[in-house]
Parts: C-alpha cells; sequence; structure tokens
C-alpha cells in the first residue's frame, strides 16, 4: 500500500540509460581510449542496462573509431542496445543535408539520443533563434531519424530551469516530442533542482505525456540520486545517468545507488533481481578501466559502505547483522567489513578474526587490542591497512611467515652525468635453505626493491607472477622535524582478483617503504597459494 501519493504513480518497471562512455567522459582528469571504451560497454552489458550511449560519432575521431569497431563485431552485446547520441539538425537547414543527422545515421545503431534546447532562454540567448524554429528543429530530426527506423529519444536540455521559466512552452515541447514518436528525457542540465521542485514538474509531465518518460540529472546540488528516485516516483520509467556518478563538474546521477534505490527499497524492476549482486564489482571494475580510484564511501559499493569501527556497532551486528546496515550488502555484492583501530574492543577483534577465518582466542584479541592502541600512536593506521592488519593478528596467534627470510637489503642512488638518477638495490634473502642474492634497478627504491626482491624469491614461487603493486603514497606525519620526520607509506596491490593494502611508518622512508613492501608480498603469496616452507626457515620478512 503506498504510502504518499507519489508512489501510485511510480511505474513497476524502470529502463536504466547509461551515459558513462559519454556525458560521464567528460570528468575532469578520465580519458577513455577506444579500448577502454569497448570494455566499460562489455560491463555494461553484464550488468543488465538497457541502453549505452557510446558518444557522439560526429564530434571526435575516437567516437568514430569506436562506433567503427562496434559496428564491426568487436563489441558484441548481450542486451544493453547502444545509442549514439548528437544534436538536432541546425536552425534554418534540414534534417536530410544535415551533417549531425550523416554522422548519427552511419554510427549504425538502432538507438539515437538528440539533445535539444527546451529553454525559451536558452533557445533565443544561447542558440540565437525562436522558439518556433526551435520546435521545427526537434520536429524535423525527430521525423528523420524515425522514417529511417530508428528509435529516438530526445534530451530536453535545461528542462527544469525551462518549466520554470515558462511552463507552457515546456508543455509544447513535451507534447511535439512525444506526438513525433520519441521519448522525452527531461534534463536538470545545470543540476541545482531540489527533490521537492522535481517531484511538481515530473508529476506535471506525467500528466502531458502518456508514453515513457525519462529524466537525467547531474549532481551541482548533490542531489541527482534523490532528484531520480524522486521523479521515478512521480512516474518517470527511463533514468539516465553514469555508473560511479562520473560526469562534468560535480558528477550525474551514480546508477549504482540508482538502482540500489529503486530495487531493493520501491520494488521496481530496472537491471533485474539477479543482477543486483554485480553492481559493486562493475562498479570498481569500470574504475579500474578509467584508472581512477574507487570512493571507499561511496553508498553501496565503496569500500567502507558497510564498515563498522566503533565496539559498540560490532557488537550489535554479531547479534543482529541489520543493526546498522541499511540494506544487505551481499545484496549489491558488497561485503560487511570490521575496522579495526585504537577505538576497537575485543568483540571487534573477535569478529575481524572470524570474518578472516582466524582461530584467535580471548586473550589472543585481548594482544591484538593493546598492539593496535601502541602501533596507531606510532602512526599505523589499520583502517586502510587490511593486508598488514590480516598480518598482524595471524602473528598474534603465532603464525610466522616463512616464504622468505630477509637477510640485509641495500639501495644505492647515483647522479648521472647526464643529470638523471639510477637506483640500484642489492636484497639477500634466505629462502625454503637457499640463500639468494640478487641486485636490480628501478626508476627509485622502491621499484629497485620490489624487483630485486622478485628475482629472489621468483624461482621459488612463480605465484609472485600474479601480484602487481598498483599504487604507492607518502604521507609526512609530523612536519616539525623537517627532513627527519615520520612517515607512513600505503602499497595498494593486486593479484587480479583481490585487492589490498599494506602500511610501513619509519622516520627513513626507505625502511618504511621495505615494510610495506615485504608485508604486500608476503600477503599475496599467502592468498594464492604459494608454498610457506618449513619451521627451521622462518624469520622476519622485514
Amino acid at each position: 500500500m503506498p504510502d504518499e501519493a507519489g508512489d501510485a504513480l511510480a511505474p513497476r518497471q524502470v529502463e536504466i540509460f547509461d551515459t558513462t562512455l559519454r556525458d560521464g567522459s567528460q570528468a575532469e582528469g578520465l580519458s577513455f581510449t577506444v579500448a577502454d571504451k569497448l570494455r566499460v560497454a562489455e560491463q555494461l552489458d553484464r550488468l543488465g542496462v538497457h541502453y549505452i550511449e557510446g558518444g557522439w560519432p560526429g564530434a571526435h575521431p575516437k567516437d568514430r573509431e569506436f562506433f567503427e569497431r562496434a559496428a564491426a563485431g568487436e563489441l558484441r552485446l548481450a542486451g544493453a542496445k547502444l545509442v549514439a547520441f548528437g544534436a538536432t539538425r541546425k536552425a534554418g537547414g534540414r534534417a536530410e543535408t544535415d551533417p549531425v543527422m550523416a554522422d548519427l545515421m552511419g554510427a549504425g545503431t538502432g538507438v539515437v539520443c538528440l539533445v535539444a534546447k527546451s529553454s525559451p532562454w536558452h533557445i533565443t540567448e544561447t542558440l540565437r533563434t525562436t522558439t518556433v524554429e526551435a520546435l521545427d528543429m526537434v520536429a524535423d530530426s525527430v521525423s528523420y531519424l524515425r522514417n529511417n527506423g530508428k528509435v529516438v529519444l530526445v534530451d530536453a536540455e535545461h528542462f527544469f530551469d525551462g518549466y520554470l521559466e515558462d511552463p507552457r512552452f515546456s508543455a509544447d515541447f513535451l507534447a511535439l516530442v512525444e506526438q513525433c514518436g520519441a521519448t522525452p528525457v527531461l534534463c536538470d542540465t545545470n543540476g541545482g533542482m531540489l527533490p521537492h521542485q522535481v517531484e511538481r514538474v515530473v508529476g506535471e509531465a506525467r500528466r502531458i505525456t502518456s508514453g515513457r518518460l525519462g529524466v537525467h540529472f547531474h549532481n551541482d546540488a548533490g542531489c541527482a540520486v534523490a532528484n531520480s528516485v524522486a521523479a521515478v516516483r512521480l512516474g518517470a520509467d527511463h533514468v539516465q545517468g553514469c555508473i560511479n556518478g562520473y560526469g562534468e563538474r560535480t558528477g550525474n546521477a551514480d546508477l549504482t545507488a540508482v538502482i540500489a534505490h529503486l530495487s531493493l527499497k520501491l520494488g521496481i524492476e530496472t537491471i533485474g533481481p539477479q543482477r543486483l549482486a554485480l553492481l559493486t564489482p562493475v562498479a570498481r571494475h569500470i574504475a579500474e578501466i578509467a584508472n581512477v580510484a574507487p570512493d571507499p564511501h561511496q553508498p553501496f559499493v565503496g569500500f567502507s559502505a558497510f564498515a563498522h569501527k566503533a565496539g559498540i556497532h560490532t557488537s550489535a551486528i554479531a547479534r543482529a547483522p541489520s543493526a546498522y546496515s541499511h540494506v544487505s550488502p551481499e545484496a549489491v555484492g558488497n561485503t560487511t567489513r570490521f575496522v579495526l583501530s585504537e577505538m576497537s574492543g575485543r568483540s571487534t577483534v573477535a569478529l575481524k578474526a572470524e570474518q578472516l577465518g582466524i582461530d584467535m582466542s580471548a586473550d589472543e584479541a585481548a594482544h591484538v587490542v593493546e598492539r593496535l592502541k601502541e602501533l596507531e600512536h606510532a602512526g599505523y593506521h589499520f583502517e586502510v591497512a587490511d593486508g598488514s592488519l590480516e598480518l598482524m593478528m595471524r602473528a598474534a596467534t603465532g603464525w610466522e611467515q616463512s616464504f622468505f627470510r630477509l637477510e640485509s637489503n641495500r639501495v644505492v642512488t647515483d647522479l648521472r652525468p647526464d643529470g638523471s638518477f639510477l637506483t640500484e638495490a642489492r636484497i639477500k634473502v634466505s629462502v625454503g635453505g637457499e640463500r639468494m642474492m640478487e641486485v636490480a634497478e628501478g626508476n627509485g627504491p622502491v621499484h629497485a626493491l620490489d624487483a630485486a626482491l622478485r628475482k629472489a624469491l621468483g624461482p621459488h614461487h612463480p605465484e609472485l607472477a600474479r601480484i602487481h603493486l598498483t599504487d604507492y603514497k607518502v604521507r609526512v606525519l609530523d612536519s616539525s622535524t623537517g627532513t627527519a620526520s615520520v612517515t607512513r607509506v600505503l602499497i595498494d596491490s593486486t593479484d587480479g582478483e583481490r585487492s589490498w593494502t599494506t602500511i610501513g611508518v619509519s622516520e627513513n622512508v626507505i625502511e618504511a617503504s621495505w615494510e610495506a613492501l615485504s608485508d604486500s608480498i608476503v600477503f599475496g603469496l599467502l592468498h594464492t597459494g604459494a608454498t610457506e616452507h618449513e619451521a627451521g626457515d622462518r624469520g622476519p620478512a622485514r
């Protein structure tokens, strides 16, 4: 039974239209190659979105090549429809001779999305034509594409601002688009609308239209997801946005959150219930392709979205998992995490150990609590170093890694006559009872140490080839002592299936780097099935 009037208008199914490859790619610092775009499209199809907007085929060679390669068979979509984006024909022209129309036809897609200005002010001031001509441009362009067998959507640019300016023109615009056989999409181009304004405008638009009605929100006011949900409650049945909320300025509506809200909280079908658990892995996969660090605090799919730190919370979660989670993490492909820090109690440590599959006694959990307090006081930060945390917890139970034992390492950096630097690392380790010494060069001390360690361990641990360092961060913890300050080093690594972070802290940045590096290698070998050696070879890795 609907608890509010708007829910009575909510559709049973909503189409999901992803524009990551077009609108999302306008985000500052984000640039997809053609190969990237093909891979992102494959992931979106895997997720189950209904439409994938591939780009503007006439805007630049990259998008033209993308559509050419897609048409040539390099992109095989199981369910999603590929969409080409473009503008209506120019003022004073004809659709059949317009170059943008020719590019859209040449893209080879069955669906086209046109952008058209729907605000009188923008029509007269930025497009510099009349409202009558603007409507003719829409009608001519849509009719031309429809007559050539295309399904057409019209992005009504600045629609919400235009409605507040001139509701009568907005009604005429919507009626014309629907009369021409296209789907109107109401765009909050400036991203400034609030949910109560969206409800008013979409409610009126729904009374004017009888077919599909879409919405497209930018996030400049931080309301894009809320506005999308509000629009659906008032009858919109087509939502546009981007995975991870990518887009220019502050981004577009984050489809991961929109899909989760509609499906899990409103009971509206979007991508299908069997695909909801793909939200987290697909969002993170696309972030990797985009080379954009995922936001750990992103709702639903962020690494910290279901992380619990305070002991009182974790105690409650142990008794009732839903006590502090608004949805089941598993429903969106995420997991509950128990974050350990100096604030943690024994119950938190015990829950974390259980989650990791570590058999830990009450005394050992108490020891971990005290050790956490000591180390975090010294500058460690285990909330962001899951790899080092697990190794520390295992050590509390008596476990010692025996993949290798370090004897010594040495790093030398030489300034060459041409002004460049050459870094060389020498390392001595014992592996399986065999003493190894290796030397390697690198573009810095961490790179050189990593290369030398891999040369030494490689013959004994071929699994090491799967482990790669993906990021290296250094932070000065106390700048008052200048170059002698304590530094914290974080290293992110992956084996292609899982990712982890390790930490090192020292006044010597090389020592801190080695601590994080060795932990990274040990953690990776531990979880890739590498064989540990006999107890006689056990010793510190650092």
